[in-house]
């Protein structure tokens, strides 16, 4: 399982680097930079805010499925069919819902077009999350990784005709950003049905009432999970967009600092669809989790240390590179919410493997009580320090939530306390930031001053043995 990991983890990544920090830096930024804080800020509010009901679309079910297939892998001919058909009837209860909560918060009839189109991407997002969830219970992982930069590599090329293609006459409307999503989505939905088709037995599709019960009891934990960790991750904007007074504002700026945290979630986050199934399938077995554990913490947290040094030492610099306004603003937002990378790089990792053993009583307490205590600060925080504010919130929020969830792990796995490991952390974590501060105050570009800290930073993680190559080649040459 080791090996398994390790060489999808390898080609899940490449396929990712090539296509996913393209699309945030290249077409997603431009978007930015070609219609202004004020106007992105407004989109990037109801895109966050469309994500906050999203639950209703899924009811757990895609986690449900991903640990259930993986671990009975002859139910997926049999409930294929009718989750298809009870997340029909989701969606419609996700698009009504998301609509009375807009009425009553007051978005104008222009906001309400835009959400609804939002709605419909997120339904489809839903949709290729569960098709996906087969594949990976099946541990076809690399299709599933082909599959999971399709939709991203079409937008690419609808946007860049867009932006750059000079038929726009130099203007672009944030509407056609949406839209180009959709289509991308809607082509993505088509082709993983037809992998899929290939894979299972397509039965008619008939409702049964009890099956959509017996379902919706079993997965309904793994959505209020969902539903309390998406809250304290999103709510963050829309609360930006109502409390203040020049709230889109803020949540432009806020959105130019998340953008680079986003694309590093989108990486963290490859680790935990992975993860889950094995981990699933080696605690069915009852195989020992705690070398897998510790390799794929290590190969997490090495990356998220160095990110999250960088970040903060030269945030000003990378801000000023991006975007055009609001630079000195976001530079401040930006280091905060970056120093949140590790933590949620270890929220992928403990929280899968407290999702895989089935733990989710434990996890919804800790996702409730991380849910009250964001909120709480931002409402405390925002008027005062604005979009500063909500980062700081997400700080200590998502540092909170990644404590409580490794000592669950420890209590209930019983976890050794792996000092010589501990203490390798912490001397890389200082020696990184000291390393990435000095090369900053050189007089070469600081692009390649950067670089070089991150070089001798990996180089470091190799030294102390926190990274061993050795060993992970071994696991692969033994193991082929």
């Amino acid at each position: 399982m080791q090996k398994k990991f390790i060489t999808n983890l390898a080609f899940l990544l490449f396929l990712n680097i090539l296509i996913k920090p393209f699309w945030l830096l290249g077409i997603d930024r431009s978007v930015q930079n070609a219609t202004g804080a004020d106007v992105y800020g407004a989109y990037y509010a109801l895109f966050n805010f469309s994500f906050l009901f999203n639950i209703l679309l899924d009811m757990g079910i895609t986690n449900f499925n991903n640990r259930n297939i993986s671990q009975n892998r002859h139910l997926l001919d049999k409930h294929l069919s009718g989750i298809l058909l009870l997340r029909v009837g989701l969606a419609g209860l996700y698009i009504v819902v998301n609509l009375i909560a807009a009425t009553i918060i007051g978005y104008t009839f222009d906001q309400f077009l835009m959400l609804f189109v939002l709605l419909l991407n997120q339904i489809l997002i839903s949709l290729i999350l569960y098709l996906r969830s087969n594949l990976a219970g099946l541990h076809l992982f690399r299709t599933d990784s082909i599959i999971s930069i399709l939709d991203r590599a079409i937008m690419i090329i609808f946007c860049s005709i867009l932006l750059w293609g000079n038929f726009t006459g130099g203007v672009f409307k944030i509407e056609w950003f949406i839209w180009s999503q959709t289509v991308a989505y809607v082509v993505t939905v088509i082709i993983t049905f037809m992998v899929l088709s290939r894979k299972t037995v397509f039965t008619k599709i008939r409702w049964n009432p009890l099956f959509a019960l017996m379902i919706l009891k079993k997965s309904y934990p793994f959505a209020v999970l969902i539903l309390l960790m998406t809250f304290y991750n999103r709510i963050d904007t829309v609360m930006l967009e109502r409390l203040l007074t020049d709230g889109s504002r803020e949540a432009g700026i806020y959105a130019q600092a998340y953008r680079l945290l986003d694309a590093s979630n989108m990486m963290a986050y490859l680790f935990a669809g992975l993860l889950l199934p094995m981990f699933s399938h080696m605690l069915k077995l009852q195989h020992s989790i705690r070398d897998l554990l510790r390799l794929s913490y290590a190969l997490i947290a090495v990356p998220a240390i160095m990110v999250g040094c960088a970040s903060i030492v030269y945030a000003e610099e990378i801000m000023g590179l991006l975007y055009h306004e609001h630079v000195n603003e976001s530079a401040v937002i930006f280091s905060l919410l970056m120093s949140c990378f590790f933590a949620i790089s270890t929220t992928y990792i403990f929280g899968t493997l407290l999702t895989a053993n089935g733990n989710l009583k434990q996890l919804n307490i800790m996702a409730a009580a991380g849910m009250a205590f964001n909120i709480v600060m931002n409402f405390i925080l925002i008027p005062d320090m604005q979009s500063r504010g909500a980062a700081m919130a997400s700080l200590l929020t998502q540092f909170s939530t990644a404590g409580i969830q490794v000592l669950l792990c420890v209590k209930i796995f019983k976890l050794k306390t792996d000092i010589p490991f501990i203490l390798k952390l912490l001397f890389f974590a200082a020696s990184t930031y000291v390393v990435t501060s000095l090369m900053r105050q050189t007089e070469m570009n600081w692009i390649i001053s950067l670089l070089i800290s991150m070089v001798l930073s990996g180089v470091m993680a190799f030294i102390i043995k926190l990274v061993n190559i050795r060993s992970m080649l071994q696991i692969v040459r033994n193991e082929s």
